[in-house]
Parts: C-alpha cells; structure tokens; sequence
C-alpha cells in the first residue's frame, strides 16, 4: 500500500475538551497529525476540525473509525476522493535592509502575498495558498534571513457542483450522529449541518 496525504474535516459539538480528546485519540494510537486547525462553523453548536495526515488506507480507514467513536464527533469527511481547495495561511517576518528590500517586495508579488507590516530591517509578509506554494515561498524567501514563521495549518472544503445533480467527485462520507440520550449536550439536527 502506497503512503499518502490525507485530509479529514471533523464536524464536532463546539464544547469544551473536544480538541483533547481528539488529540489524544490520536496520540493514544500513534498517529501523526500534520496539521490540526479548528475553527467555528456558521452554526454556533459546531466546530469543524481539518485535520492533516499521512498514511496508507488502512490507517486512514482506523483513524476514520477511531474519529467515529468519540461521541462529540458529528460528522466525519475523507477529502481523499473528492475535488476541493485548500489553503494554508503564512506570517513571516523577513530580513529586508534597503538594499534587498526590493527583491523581498518582488518576490512577495510573485507568489502574491502582501506586506502587512515595515521594519527598520525588516518585512512581514502574509502568504496563503496550498502547503506545497508556502514551502516554495520559504525555501525562495531563506536566503534574504527567515526572523521568524508562523502558519495556520490547512483548511479544506470540497467544491461546488458545477453541473446541477452532478458532484465534481465522489467523496466516501460517514456520519456519526451523538444520541442524545447519552449527552447532556444539545442535540445536533442533521439538516443543520454544512455540506461536505
């Protein structure tokens, strides 16, 4: 079996410790997160988890089961098959005298980021767009002096039907709904939850 990128988005009950227990799912197991972003959804009760990781499809298949058990997870979304964008936020703060102030600005414009910020000695540049763009970015940006980076981790989210009835890939989706018998939580109703 090859050995792959995944990326999984987690619906999860906006409640407090769901991101440890999740994290600890995987820690307890041995999987390795890549990336781990968490972020509200449009609906208050719901958080959506875009998690990273690399494997082959057997433990992509027992991270999507483990994910499945833990009671807070609403709704579980394997990104391996479908058609989506991603994006992943960078910050990074560049050594720019005035003699290659100019070149770090030209470069930024190439990869079409923005300065957000001047120094005396140095730029802040934002930069967004796939993991494989901002490596780029950091690999071209190195030999003008990295001060310091920061990045948000990737975010996905499949796209639009183009064509009425007809999806531009199809995604193995499962679902896992909470009972409400068993949380004192509020119960999550399935037509309230975004697509994908």
């Amino acid at each position: 079996m090859s050995v792959t990128r995944h990326i999984i988005a987690a619906l999860v009950q906006n409640q407090p410790g769901v991101l440890a227990h999740v994290a600890g799912m995987f820690a307890a197991r041995g999987f390795n997160i890549d990336s781990l972003v968490v972020g509200r959804t449009e609906n208050p009760k719901l958080s959506r988890m875009t998690i990273v990781l690399t494997g082959d499809d057997a433990v992509l298949e027992q991270v999507r089961k483990q994910l499945a058990k833990i009671v807070e997870v609403v709704k579980v979304v394997d990104y391996s098959t479908a058609d989506y964008v991603e994006r992943d936020l960078l910050l990074v703060r560049l050594g720019a005298g005035t003699e290659d102030r100019n070149d770090v600005i030209q470069l930024a414009q190439m990869f079409r980021g923005k300065i957000v910020d001047v120094g005396h000695n140095e730029l802040m540049i934002e930069l967004s767009g796939t993991e494989d763009k901002l490596e780029s970015f950091i690999e071209l940006a190195a030999q003008h002096g990295i001060v310091e980076v920061a990045r948000t981790g990737v975010i996905a989210m499949p796209r639009s039907e183009k064509t009425p009835g007809k999806t531009p890939v199809g995604r193995r989706v499962q679902t896992v709904l909470a009972d409400p018998a068993e949380d004192d939580g509020p119960a999550i109703d399935p037509g309230d939850l975004p697509p994908g």
